[in-house]
């Protein structure tokens, strides 16, 4: 990859909440490169760490219990305008470490810089605030505008995401919108301040399917006019293999895989990618094709299995895997895997095709 077509590289990042139990590892040495102008995915069952990593990087982390105990999110300094912030030699030159910023400075990162699209709209949003006001809000705090241009660039916003009377619209309270359009209001007030990175957590939950579409594909449009980075949280394989340039599949806080979205889907490389897709129907399968669930339930974070994460749960697994963490290895031209049966000594395995 181009260093300088970079926008952010996460390093190590780790994130734990102490909790009268114990420990819970929710995000354990995450590691992850955005490119400028590019769609990543990043996909995973629940409790795989996707959201925190992402609440992590906005410094929104709850604290107690939350704690970011690790690592570093280095982010384009030129795009910041941090100059006397920037790291001056080695492989994040000219970049800053959003980990490493006081509070008041992460305040100027967030909305400005970086937005994010939470999944559900109707809590985001601020109940007894009309549209307008929460709208015209971030533009005025990042002194982007006054009050009144501020007013006037939101109910352009609107319109662009397809808002009907957009004018009126801003006057009404959130409860006074449908779903669809509590989320079409959330990615316009994303997009207002004409971000660098927009992080969309879940952004078609609870919507139905044509409302999803339209969702999306009012996101396609909007990165193309903008020329913003998203990153799209998301359960779902297919909005992700239409949304996505670059895939990274998560489970217990670890990238187990991460790839091109045509390599990822043509030929997955770890077994819980496989049994991702494999659980999820296919347009082109055979009719009464049966779908196969990833058997088992995903680990207790709070006592983390020894070696492999995936292992109690793969039935590929071999006895290395019970006993050491695998290693993220190159598998192809940027496809990286965490699985032994990529070790130039692993057996060969009926039903798994190692990438090459």
């Amino acid at each position: 990859m181009d260093e300088n077509n970079v926008l952010m590289r996460i390093q190590g990042l780790t994130t734990n909440f102490h909790t009268y139990a114990g420990v819970v590892h929710a995000v354990d040495d995450m590691t992850l490169t955005v490119p400028k102008d590019c769609v990543v995915g990043i996909v995973g069952e629940s409790g795989s760490g996707k959201s925190v990593t992402m609440m992590s990087v906005m410094r929104l982390i709850p604290s107690p219990p939350g704690r970011i105990e690790g690592g570093h999110v280095w982010f384009d300094g030129a795009a910041l305008g941090m100059s006397d912030r920037m790291e001056k030699n080695g492989p994040n030159e000219g970049m800053v470490d959003l980990l490493g910023l006081p509070a008041e400075a992460m305040m100027k990162v967030r909305g400005r810089h970086i937005s994010m699209i939470f999944q559900d709209p109707m809590v985001s949003l601020n109940p007894v605030l009309t549209i307008g006001l929460q709208m015209a809000e971030s533009m005025v705090v990042h002194g982007l505008a006054t009050k009144e241009e501020a007013w006037k660039r939101a109910v352009d916003m609107l319109a662009l995401v397809g808002i009907p009377n957009p004018e009126e619209r801003m006057r009404d309270y959130p409860h006074q919108y449908s779903g669809g359009m509590r989320q079409r209001v959330m990615i316009a007030m994303a997009l207002s301040c004409n971000p660098e990175l927009v992080i969309a957590d879940e952004p078609t939950t609870s919507l139905d399917v044509t409302v999803q579409a339209q969702i999306l594909e009012l996101m396609k449009e909007l990165k193309a006019k903008l020329k913003s980075s998203i990153i799209i949280i998301s359960h779902d394989l297919s909005i992700v293999a239409g949304m996505a340039d670059k895939v990274v599949v998560m489970y217990a806080g670890r990238v187990l895989e991460e790839a091109d979205v045509y390599d990822l889907y043509e030929k997955p490389g770890h077994p819980y990618t496989m049994g991702l897709m494999k659980s999820v129907p296919r347009l082109d399968a055979e009719d009464r094709e049966r779908l196969v669930p990833i058997e088992g339930s995903p680990p207790d974070l709070l006592a983390p299995p020894v070696g492999c994460k995936f292992a109690p749960r793969c039935k590929y697994a071999m006895n290395i895997c019970r006993k050491q963490e695998p290693p993220l290895v190159t598998v192809g031209d940027g496809h990286r895997a965490r699985c032994f049966l990529h070790h130039p000594i692993a057996p060969a395995v009926p039903g798994f095709v190692k990438v090459e």
